[in-house]
């Protein structure tokens, strides 16, 4: 069984594979301070839910863009499993050329999604992440990512009005059943989803402009809030809440040893 550790701002995922199969998932908050005996703690609970057992664990990779976590973490994990994990980064095979101006800003999160999007639904390709940004990244037919967007995430845009507007509450992200609100609530709601539905659809729109060329672009999404717009934003293809696991595995079989 192989551990796959998706480290992100807001939420940590975890899951577990048998061959290929993701046969369990997990989520914790990312910012909670925790010891190293604390993440050993919740992997063995996580692994306890689903009655399985840490002994088969034979190896785990971390993708993460909080290095503040990493020290305790990497020692829970080695308390409990007795591996040193594999780490998304510098050094690592993802078969996947970078051709953005500094590939090295290119965080592990945005790199497990295009890998996983192109091996699974192919090239060119654009993959959206609603997470605490969303981003917005194009991996060209030959499967190189060449180009990236980066917008604040819903949650940032709705708690940046709560905080700088002294009258407007914290509002729950969801659409309101008309844009022609009459209340505060909701009329911070449409104006937050409906005006981030018209944001994604026009950057999609404008990329796949100035990408140009004869073959398709898939739009695949993934994130917290991925769902909310797939119904939303007809050129939104695919949506997989599984991507950056999947991308994860992918990266891990490239690294072994035959």
């Amino acid at each position: 069984m192989i551990l796959v550790i998706d480290v992100g701002n807001t939420n940590t995922e975890v899951g577990a594979f048998r061959g290929n199969d993701l046969v369990c998932s997990w989520r914790m908050m990312t910012k909670t301070p925790r010891t190293s005996d604390e993440f050993a703690v919740a992997f063995r609970g996580f692994l306890g839910t689903d009655n399985l057992d840490a002994k088969e664990v034979e190896d785990v990779i971390i993708a993460s863009v909080v290095p503040d976590v990493m020290h305790s973490m990497v020692n829970g994990i080695k308390k409990v499993f007795g591996i040193e994990p594999m780490r998304v980064g510098p050094g690592i095979k993802t078969g996947m050329p970078i051709l953005t101006s500094d590939p090295s800003e290119v965080g592990a999160d945005r790199i497990i999604d295009a890998v996983a999007a192109y091996t699974l639904y192919g090239g060119p390709v654009l993959v959206l992440d609603f997470g605490t940004a969303t981003t917005f990244d194009y991996i060209n037919a030959k499967g190189a990512l060449v180009a990236k967007v980066t917008s604040p995430g819903i949650r940032i845009a709705s708690e940046a009005l709560f905080r700088n507007a002294a009258q407007l509450p914290n509002i729950a992200i969801k659409k309101p059943k008309s844009i022609l609100a009459k209340d505060t609530v909701t009329s911070m709601q449409a104006g937050l989803v409906y005006g981030y539905i018209g944001q994604v659809a026009y950057i999609i729109d404008k990329m796949k402009q100035e990408i140009g060329g004869d073959d398709p672009v898939k739009v695949v999404a993934t994130g917290g809030y991925g769902r909310m717009f797939l119904d939303e934003v007809s050129t939104i293809d695919v949506f997989d809440p599984q991507l950056a696991l999947k991308g994860l595995k992918i990266i891990h079989d490239k690294n072994i040893k035959k």
